[in-house]
């Protein structure tokens, strides 16, 4: 599962931004009316020279904006975006099962071995290398996985969280409280990128429920 998720990561398209997009200045789905009505002028790419929906940001890897782009993964050469965000949580999550089930079973294995023969001084060390390095791949690879489900269940994406830092900044400088917009709350947050069907949130193909990135739920509209 991890090695088709991985694909999946591999061969999906992120979600680019439709040929001639105009943004809908008189969409009431945003966050702040005023920043909706000057949208086509705040969310211009200069690079595209196109306008950019919510969220979008440009990938100078890839060359083109990409929808609720998160980051521009090497690992994958491939962005993270809104079309294949979900697949990409998924194969840190079974990256992060493999690795943590083959760290038990080389640490369990070694403790087991009898050491007190003699000549097994390469083996053993060879033995410790395999532990060390697996336990250390179990402990990467679970962090990043719990950081982007922290994300997931805020409704965040890696830039979005740089970008919310700076804006909690300026208003509690202006004796306000900020909250990110597209925060809808926990489980609506999750289903939003694995689904409504909790038996096909381990499946990395299950996407039909992806909308096409141009607007997002915010907290408006469900309040």
């Amino acid at each position: 599962m991890g090695m088709f998720a991985f694909v999946v990561c591999l061969l999906s398209d992120p979600g680019g931004v439709p040929s001639g997009y105009v943004p809908d200045v008189e969409d009431s789905q945003g966050p702040d009316q005023e920043i909706k009505k000057s949208g086509a002028q705040l969310r211009q790419c200069d690079k595209c020279s196109g306008h950019k929906p919510p969220r979008a940001h440009h990938c100078r890897v890839c060359r083109r904006c990409v929808l609720r782009m998160d980051h521009h993964c090497s690992w994958i050469n491939n962005c993270v975006g809104q079309k294949n965000y979900k697949p990409f949580l998924l194969l840190l999550f079974y990256a992060t099962v493999a690795s943590t089930y083959s760290a038990i079973v080389i640490t369990c294995c070694s403790l087991q071995k009898d050491w007190d023969s003699t000549g097994r001084h390469r083996l053993k060390t060879f033995h410790a290398c395999c532990v060390i390095g697996s336990i250390c791949l179990s402990l990467t690879l679970g962090a990043l996985f719990a950081w982007h489900i922290y994300l997931t269940s805020r409704n965040l994406t890696t830039i979005e969280h740089h970008e919310e830092k700076r804006a909690a900044w300026l208003a509690r400088k202006s004796g306000l409280s900020y909250h990110h917009p597209y925060d809808v709350g926990v489980y609506k947050n999750i289903t939003l990128v694995l689904g409504p069907n909790v038996l096909k949130w381990l499946w990395p193909t299950a996407v039909s429920h992806i909308k096409d990135g141009l607007s997002f739920p915010t907290i408006r509209d469900s309040s």
